[in-house]
């Protein structure tokens, strides 16, 4: 009588782990346009939108089909997007002007600027503080600011330069600290900072993802190393080969696949065997620059963006984007569509 069950049972470890060792590759590419430097890519699972920084703006494009759907004007050195459904409310860092504007999610519509900090780049919304946290670079600091009404709240000094940041939805926000290559826990509700510990030998931490259920934060270094740690002992765990020059990463749940988005033109895909074991299972080859992702965890899909440059001008790092060139490519597990 337990035959058919165990079978059942086995079919389906079956199925999840073919679904979560398959190959990964480029399925759609969108050409968006479009003059300026990008930086983050966020997406909007209940609406199928990303939110991709476009220096000036923010571009809104939908994930099914590539569509321009609108943009969010007025922004000075785009950066990060905080989406906070509760309120109707998105925020855009402005890192240019040390703001973040405030924006209706329905009309794309800036509603307000509230005043930041030096060089306010990535940002998070905490759910269970109900609290929007800026991650602002060279003030060492994070900006804390009430989603309804749009104004700030205080100011946590972070004792290092944040990059990228999540909240794991519980009342605690953690941060990569690049300069000293440390993750920050703050406390969303006391608006303090709870606990640090270092990402050695990890270098440069930037990118950040979080596997909640087991408690698990992904650090991408630029020394290209993945570290994981363990956010409730606040300890390091292992750390996983990755490319050079990361600026994204992310963690689909449903594969137990973590994500590493790298300058040097691949994709790493990371695989959890179990919450300390981690194997690198494919690199996905990507357009040199493709550094930033987005992961949308209801359809498994990574985003990323990339774009042809012109000649790089005296004293500056890269050349201008090419008109007509900006594109967002969609990665997907299984076989590429035709």
């Amino acid at each position: 009588m337990r035959v058919i069950p165990l079978a059942a049972a086995a079919a389906g470890i079956a199925a999840l782990l073919a679904q979560s060792l398959s190959s990964y590759r480029v399925t759609h590419t969108y050409t968006l346009g479009g003059d300026g430097s990008w930086d983050y890519i966020v997406p909007d699972p209940p609406n199928h939108r990303l939110f991709i920084a476009r220096q000036t703006r923010l571009m809104v494009v939908d994930e099914d089909t590539g569509t321009l759907l609108g943009e969010v004007a007025g922004i000075h050195g785009a950066h990060g997007t905080a989406v906070a459904a509760g309120t109707g409310h998105g925020f855009a860092t402005s890192g240019n002007d040390q703001s973040v504007v405030m924006f209706d999610l329905k009309t794309l519509q800036p509603l307000g600027r509230v005043h930041a900090a030096e060089d306010a780049d990535a940002i998070v919304y905490d759910p269970a503080s109900n609290r929007v946290f800026t991650l602002n670079g060279d003030a060492h600091s994070s900006t804390v600011i009430d989603p309804r009404a749009g104004t700030l709240i205080t100011n946590i000094p972070l004792g290092g330069k944040p990059e990228y940041g999540a909240s794991a939805g519980d009342g605690k926000v953690y941060a990569n600290l690049t300069d000293i290559s440390e993750v920050v826990e703050i406390d969303a509700k006391t608006a303090t900072v709870s606990r640090r510990w270092p990402t050695a030998p990890c270098k440069q931490p930037v990118s950040m993802a979080l596997d909640t259920a087991h408690h698990r934060l992904f650090s991408g270094c630029r020394s290209g190393v993945m570290a994981i740690s363990d956010y409730q002992a606040g300890k390091l765990v292992t750390t996983v080969p990755i490319g050079m020059g990361v600026d994204g990463a992310g963690y689909d749940a449903a594969s137990g696949n973590a994500f590493a988005s790298n300058a040097d033109g691949a994709l790493t895909v990371i695989h959890q065997d179990t919450p300390d074991q981690y194997r690198v299972i494919q690199s996905v080859p990507t357009p040199q620059g493709s550094r930033n992702m987005g992961l949308d965890p209801t359809n498994h899909r990574v985003f990323l963006v990339s774009a042809k440059f012109g000649p790089v001008p005296a004293g500056a790092r890269r050349g201008p984007v090419l008109p007509g060139t900006f594109t967002l490519m969609v990665i997907e597990a299984g076989p590429a569509a035709h």
